[in-house]
């Protein structure tokens, strides 16, 4: 009897597929880590988000694990390389809402350009202007993407429709050049980009990738978008960019204060940077929902279900 360990809620589509196949299925959503260690090892998969990290000591004690699969993009909350040593398979799901993260990225990136939330507030105090509101064409600017995996790439295709010139980066990868992207150096993209969107994961390359040398690399004052993880902003830093105009805009849906479970701030009290980017109207904030759609929520479980099944089968 092969067992998988629901820790964190998501789609059912996963867990009736997996019980289709064989496979048995127990959810403990609220458990603590410590009676989760002391269960570990009953279990042949686990399934989560980021309400736990699965470091070391559990994997030690899972010793009947194969493999870890994550409803999501991000696996800073699971220690992949040394799941990879004792044999476990980590799968993770970021084709699942890659259309979502791309389509809020070109949203929040139109209502920066536009004017959209400034305009919106004041029209409905009674405040009509239209000057002092006048907008951007997407079209007229150079888009930069840094990261050209399966979010990056889902974000170039969204942007293809509005004729803007689209340039990417990617430190581990090359040859990805097609009809409506060039790939190029990241000096090269400093060089040229009005904007920039990041699409890195989170881990020791990249936390603070986004700092005061980042930002005072590039030729050009840039609108800057994060979708991607809020510790590749230094937040510090692109405050004094935005105060210096080297950052004319933000639009941010992740924040370098998010609880490493990704539900909510760390802490009570706004730090003073996200005290200004709160009260700026350069900036478009949302909760890390930018791949949080009904649709996704739904297609993140199956893709996990296509890949668990496709390696290992029914049970």
């Amino acid at each position: 009897m092969k067992k998988i360990l629901f820790i964190d809620s998501v789609h059912e589509v996963l867990k009736e597929r997996l019980q289709q196949a064989g496979y048995v299925c127990d959810e403990l959503f609220t458990t603590p880590n410590d009676k989760l260690l002391q269960k570990a090892k009953d279990y042949f998969g686990l399934v989560i988000r980021s309400r736990i990290t699965i470091n070391k000591a559990f994997i030690d004690a899972a010793t009947s694990l194969k493999f870890i699969a994550r409803s999501g993009s991000g696996l800073e909350n699971i220690d992949v390389a040394y799941a990879e040593s004792k044999g476990i398979q980590v799968f993770n799901s970021p084709e699942g809402n890659s259309d979502a993260v791309a389509e809020q990225g070109v949203g929040m990136l139109l209502m920066l350009l536009n004017n959209l939330k400034r305009a919106d507030s004041e029209v409905r105090r009674g405040v009509w202007r239209r000057e002092e509101n006048r907008g951007r064409e997407l079209s007229s600017l150079t888009v930069g993407i840094i990261g050209y995996g399966v979010m990056g790439s889902a974000f170039a295709r969204r942007l293809s429709g509005f004729g803007c010139n689209i340039i990417a980066h990617d430190k581990y990868k090359t040859g990805f050049d097609n009809d409506h992207v060039l790939e190029v150096t990241l000096q090269e993209l400093q060089a040229q980009a009005d904007i920039v969107s990041l699409h890195l994961p989170q881990n020791r390359d990249t936390t603070y990738y986004a700092n005061e040398a980042f930002f005072n690399a590039f030729a050009k004052n840039i609108i800057l978008i994060n979708t991607a993880r809020g510790k590749n902003v230094k937040t510090d830093d692109l405050v004094e960019a935005l105060k210096q105009g080297k950052v004319t805009g933000a639009c941010l849906d992740v924040l370098e204060y998010e609880k490493s479970s990704l539900e909510g701030l760390d802490g009570d009290e706004l730090p003073a940077a996200l005290q200004y980017l709160v009260e700026s109207d350069q900036t478009v904030l949302t909760p890390h929902i930018a791949g949080w759609t009904h649709e996704s929520y739904f297609k993140l479980s199956n893709v996990l279900s296509d890949k668990i099944l496709s390696h290992f089968g029914n049970a």
